[in-house]
């Protein structure tokens, strides 16, 4: 009787394991096919693009390079990877041949392909380097979008300004201030310039996409278009005007401003209470508006005023007339007047965030008979002083809660 009990009992744990088994690996199963239903968006979806645009776009510039290979689809696809516009200089007894180049429309193939190249680093910096720090900082969303766009134009206006300031030294544009008008106008340009101009073209170009990509919010969207419309208006002017010389120059000097600006607020994401780099960028902001308002006006107001050929000629690009210098003296004036009034305004705010705090805690403190404060009061108050400052350019902490 007993071996029958314990048979019996054995076959209904047996039983009862199965069960278990199979309802553990039904549920296993059930699980897999819905994490695969979540990670997997349907094709050519919004978030399927979003996640795999960069793979996308590398297939076009694929098509593009493969061109190259083949006689038939060279001569159209040359016209997206290199430059166009090549004139040479035969060599001489005193100098050998030089290749230099002027603009043209074919220049709207160039910047569309390394636009295309834009777009694929900007994914790689962020897929590679921006996600891993964010994944160990782990950031607010308004902290986390921030960080990313600091991040991404850090390394743009570094990489801009050591390739800029390389140009202006083997230019010897400094030693040499009136080459930034001497020789008006500039249409034959070296091929570092005019590399330079293209790429710089390409990438705020490529900021257009960027913003769908990115799934920037709508709030943001039209601060975005302000600042690219800003920078693409005033390097096509300097472009097609031929001042390119002049325009290397002031975007050096921007760039170098604003990349101290976005390194330090990389700096203050990571530590709160780092605050110096914020001192030196806003006494170098002033200066390098001033000094861009200096450089314009020598250039533009009084080398090419005196020049001797000041007559529009557009076959020579020939573009030194009156109008034409108080058109670019205006819009130069009015885009630094602009910066200066924002800056201005980022300044007050930033007081403002670091005073009500403290104000408020003022007003707050309980009268008592001892001259006494709770505990929980005086860390309020210390928390508050501490975490009131404002160097990201965000809301108050009150504001963000609300």
């Amino acid at each position: 009787g007993w071996r029958r009990r314990c048979c019996v009992s054995a076959d209904v744990v047996l039983a009862a394991t199965a069960g278990a088994g199979r309802g553990g690996t039904r549920q296993a199963r059930t699980m897999a096919i819905r994490r695969k239903t979540t990670k997997t968006p349907p094709v050519l979806s919004h978030e399927f693009i979003i996640q795999n645009h960069a793979d996308i776009v590398s297939c076009f510039t694929m098509v593009f390079l493969l061109g190259l290979m083949f006689e038939i689809s060279a001569k159209a696809a040359v016209l997206f990877v290199t430059l166009q516009y090549n004139v040479t200089h035969p060599a001489t007894e005193l100098s050998d041949s030089i290749n230099l180049y002027h603009y043209g429309v074919k220049d709207v193939a160039t910047v569309f392909f390394y636009m295309l190249v834009a777009i694929i680093m900007h994914a790689m910096i962020q897929e590679y380097v921006l996600d891993k720090i964010n994944r160990r900082m782990h950031f607010s969303k308004t902290k986390h979008s921030k960080f990313n766009e600091s991040g991404q134009l850090s390394a743009f206006y570094l990489f801009s300004c050591v390739w800029g300031a390389s140009i202006i030294a083997s230019e010897n544009y400094a030693s040499d201030p009136t080459a930034l008008w001497k020789d008006y106008p500039h249409v034959l340009i070296p091929f570092q310039m005019k590399f330079f101009y293209i790429s710089q073209l390409a990438y705020w170009f490529h900021a257009f996409p960027e913003l769908y990509f990115q799934k920037t919010k709508k709030e943001d969207i039209p601060r975005q278009l302000v600042y690219i419309g800003l920078y693409l208006f005033h390097i096509a002017g300097a472009y097609l005007l031929n001042l390119n010389r002049l325009g290397l120059v002031l975007l050096v000097l921007h760039y170098f401003v604003e990349f101290l600006f976005h390194t330090s607020r990389l700096f203050y994401f990571s530590n709160e209470k780092y605050q110096k780099g914020f001192s030196l960028w806003a006494v170098l902001f002033v200066l390098g508006r001033l000094l861009t308002l200096i450089l314009s006006v020598l250039t533009v107001g009084f080398g090419l005023a005196r020049a001797e050929n000041q007559v529009l000629d557009l076959s020579f690009g020939n573009f030194n007339v009156l109008p034409v210098r108080i058109s670019v003296l205006a819009s130069i004036c009015a885009t630094q007047a602009f910066m200066m009034w924002k800056f201005i305004n980022f300044q007050l705010r930033r007081w403002r965030e670091h005073t009500s705090p403290q104000t408020q805690s003022l007003k707050k403190k309980p009268v008592t008979t001892k001259g006494k404060s709770s505990r929980r009061e005086r860390e309020s108050e210390v928390n508050g002083a501490v975490t009131s400052n404002g160097a990201d350019s965000p809301r108050s902490r009150k504001e963000k809660s609300s």
